[in-house]
């Protein structure tokens, strides 16, 4: 390689590490005893609006047990008799989720439990991954890069998917989530959460 070569290659490597978007919001969940369903006094960040949705909604549980002792405090949706799905909205600002920009959690899911990502935009319109986190033995974390996903529409208060949606506008994304599509069946068929981190830049919710 000459040096010519060289330098444009590190050159736009250098750009494109630039061109990460820096942490958005990160949700852990209070370390307080375990509550049906959860609520905004179970969310660890001031910043965040908590919002539960679907006919399940009464179901999705802020979950801990004292064994093991590494036990996280986290979102279990084993006893939800219906559809559901979780969302937080930061108070100040609208997230621009394009280019580099990407989501990361930790999850645990049982049977066909398959934890996908939901967004609201701006104009109201909601979306749900086709990119999603299946069962597993144990916990693990996921890194999902936006710009790779398809998304379809999401009727929310069913929570049922919907037709594909061509290249949305994710440069304001009003609110950020999960859901599975499916009701709840205890341990044995469920979605588990305990950490949510969203990386993209801040727009001002501010006309």
């Amino acid at each position: 390689m000459n040096r010519r070569v060289f330098f444009c290659v590190t050159t736009a490597s250098c750009l494109a590490a630039q061109d990460r978007p820096p942490l958005f919001f990160r949700e852990d969940w209070k370390e307080t005893e375990a509550a049906t369903p959860v609520t905004q006094a179970h969310v660890a960040n001031p910043d965040l609006i908590l919002t539960v949705h679907g006919p399940g909604r009464a179901g999705v549980k802020k979950s801990h047990h004292d064994k093991p002792a590494d036990d996280p405090y986290y979102i279990w949706s084993g006893t939800a008799e219906g559809n559901w799905a979780v969302s937080l909205r930061h108070k100040a600002a609208f997230a621009d989720l394009t280019g580099l920009a990407k989501i990361r959690w930790r999850s645990k899911q049982a049977g066909y439990r398959q934890l996908r990502i939901i967004l609201k935009l701006s104009s109201g319109q909601w979306l749900v991954s086709d990119a999603a986190d299946g069962d597993a033995v144990d916990w693990r974390e996921k890194e999902f890069p936006l710009g790779g996903i398809r998304w379809r529409r999401l009727d929310i208060q069913k929570i049922v998917e919907g037709a594909w949606v061509e290249k949305p506008d994710l440069t304001r994304v009003d609110e950020i989530g999960f859901t599975d599509l499916m009701t709840g069946g205890a341990s044995v068929a469920c979605s588990r959460l305990d950490w949510i981190e969203v990386y993209g830049r801040t727009r001002s919710r501010k006309p």
